[in-house]
Formats: structure tokens, sequence, C-alpha cells
């Protein structure tokens, strides 16, 4: 079946394929949110976006293969439940945006910076440091050489709108020109959005509402 990136906590995980990165979505909890196996075709190393929560269904995604690495899209608590059984199971090394490593129980053994590069296997992703939901975001772009750029967003880009600011003005406006400037700027609308709860969407189904993203101020 086609991928449509509808998942459900205890469901089905959805599988995109793509010509050299295998994508696996999982919905698992607090807050039905999302985490993303990506697997190298070549090699099959793969690398975990997100161990959110629920151990023990985040490692049977994983499976026998073993797991490269993990990153945490940023700090809030959500976003990191499983992060310890998963790394302790696994060996897997840790990434997540400098700012935030701070705030992440488990030690990060490679933070992150804008434009730092993540490998497994032949699998580049680029990091984009985005700021306002949380200090040190990262979204990670997966730039496919046969297709189009795929993005995983945490919770700095959703369909409808960048991720909750909680009523700070400036927050919001550092949040929405970083996604302004370092993703819908740079890349094309094809581009496939992976966000860290929810549907995924493109950056074409959100770019005409940008002005009125920021208009509302949120």
């Amino acid at each position: 079946m086609a991928y449509t990136g509808e998942v459900a906590v205890g469901g089905t995980p959805d599988v995109h394929e793509l010509a050299d990165l295998v994508v696996t979505k999982v919905a698992v909890g607090p807050m039905d949110n999302n985490a993303y196996l990506l697997r190298c075709r070549a090699t099959g190393e793969q690398f975990l976006v997100d161990a959110a929560n629920d151990a023990g269904t985040l490692l049977e995604v994983v499976g026998t293969d073993g797991l490269a690495g993990v990153v945490t899209t940023h700090r809030h608590g959500d976003h990191w439940q499983a992060l310890a059984a998963v790394v302790n199971a696994t060996g897997a090394r840790t990434y997540a945006g400098r700012e935030d490593a701070d705030g992440i129980p488990v030690p990060t053994a490679a933070p992150l910076d804008d434009g730092d590069t993540v490998r497994f296997g032949r699998v580049v992703l680029t990091a984009r440091h985005l700021v306002g939901h949380t200090p040190g975001s990262v979204a990670l772009v997966y730039d496919d050489p046969h297709g189009h750029p795929h993005l995983f967003t945490g919770d700095c880009l959703f369909p409808g709108g960048v991720g909750n600011t909680h009523g700070d003005p400036a927050a919001f406006a550092s949040l929405l020109a970083d996604v302004t400037a370092k993703l819908f700027d740079v890349l094309p609308d094809e581009t496939w959005v992976y966000p860290g709860h929810g549907n995924d969407t493109t950056l074409g189904a959100e770019r005409p509402h940008l002005a009125e993203w920021r208009e509302r101020g949120w």
C-alpha cells in the first residue's frame, strides 16, 4: 500500500520506501508522538528520530539489525522518555541540538549546530537549528539524490503552523523567521515533512499560509 503517514498509538507503523532510504513512522505515547526509524538500503544501518516513549515498541521496530544513532529533536520530555532504554539496549550514539542537550537526561554524545551533518550508512542528514519552540530544536533534512528532500521537523513545523511558542511573541517571531529562512526559502515545495506529532505534510501545502501565520501570531 502507498505511504500515507497516518499512524495511531498501538497501530501498525507506516513505511515510506525511497530509493536509498526506508522511513518507518510509528506513533507512541505520551502525547501521540511520532518516532521515525530510518534505514540505509545499501548498508542496513539504522537511525532513530525521537525515542519518545514505549521503548518496547521502538525496539520491536528496530529489530535485530541494531541502531547506529538516535537524535532527540528537542528537550521536551515527551520526545525522550524512551531514550535511556533504547540507548541501553542498542548502544546507539546520541545526538541533539547543542542548546538543548543539557535538558535531556541522557548525555548527548554529538551536539548538533546548524548545518552539521549526521551520517549512517551512505545516508547523510543535515541539521537545521530552529530557535523558538525550544532554544536548541533541530530539524533534519535528507536531500534525496533520486527525488525531493525529506524533512524531520520535531515540533517546529506542523500542518497548519509552526510549533507552540507558549504565547511568547519573541519566540514566535524567532521560530517563524528560522523556519522561513532555513526551510521554506531553501527547500522546494515537494519537500515531504515528517512532524513530531500528527500527519505529514509538504512545504508546498504550507507555504501559502506563511503570511497568515505571521498575522495571527502563532
